[in-house]
């Protein structure tokens, strides 16, 4: 496989959506009302980990765009739990992509505590020989939600194995971030 061209639309489509995404927050701060984008955040997934998703999920090199949801990611920060939803509203009224996937990790939490809302959507880029639509993963979620996936990523998969205790200590962990996070909306809906 040819990976620097393989890559080229998606580090496009990265780029692109980064900017329109963080002109939301732009347009709030300029209408003096509180944004519920934090911040955006995107990458392209590596040629190593597509290579290990390769192997592991027995995937075809010529299928890649199509079984791989997730080349293109990129996380939209916010603050409260209700701000995701505001948000996930605003890209659902977008005309510069189609949505074609809705997750809610956030009410309906993954049995390992995970929390986030994922939508995959397909976004069009104009390169040099005609326009590309690629897929790309957005996943919305609060700065505690985040900081609880990264913890878990790193303990998960970049430390090995985790024994079933520590798995459940984790989940516990996430439960009590998101009882906690209930309850700043709640100090909040009372300003």
């Amino acid at each position: 496989m040819e990976w620097e061209s393989f890559f080229e639309p998606y580090t496009q489509a990265v780029a692109e959506l980064k900017v329109k995404l963080n002109y939301l927050s732009a347009q709030y701060q300029k209408g003096g009302e509180p944004t519920p984008v934090e911040y955006v955040t995107g990458r392209v997934k590596s040629q190593a980990s597509i290579e290990e998703k390769i192997v592991r999920r027995h995937l075809h090199e010529d299928r890649l765009a199509l079984d791989l949801q997730d080349i293109a990611g990129l996380r939209i920060m916010t603050k409260y739990i209700e701000d995701i939803y505001a948000v996930v509203e605003l890209l659902r009224k977008r005309t510069d992509f189609t949505i074609l996937e809705e997750r809610d990790y956030v009410m309906n939490a993954k049995p390992s505590g995970y929390r986030s809302y994922h939508m995959v959507i397909e976004y069009p880029v104009s390169l040099l020989d005609g326009e590309h639509k690629v897929l790309a993963e957005i996943q919305i979620r609060t700065l505690a939600m985040n900081f609880w996936a990264t913890i878990e990523h790193d303990l998960r998969y970049k430390h090995g194995e985790i024994s079933p205790e520590m798995a459940e200590e984790l989940t516990e962990i996430s439960n009590q971030t998101f009882s906690l996070e209930q309850v700043f909306s709640e100090i909040k809906a009372k300003d």
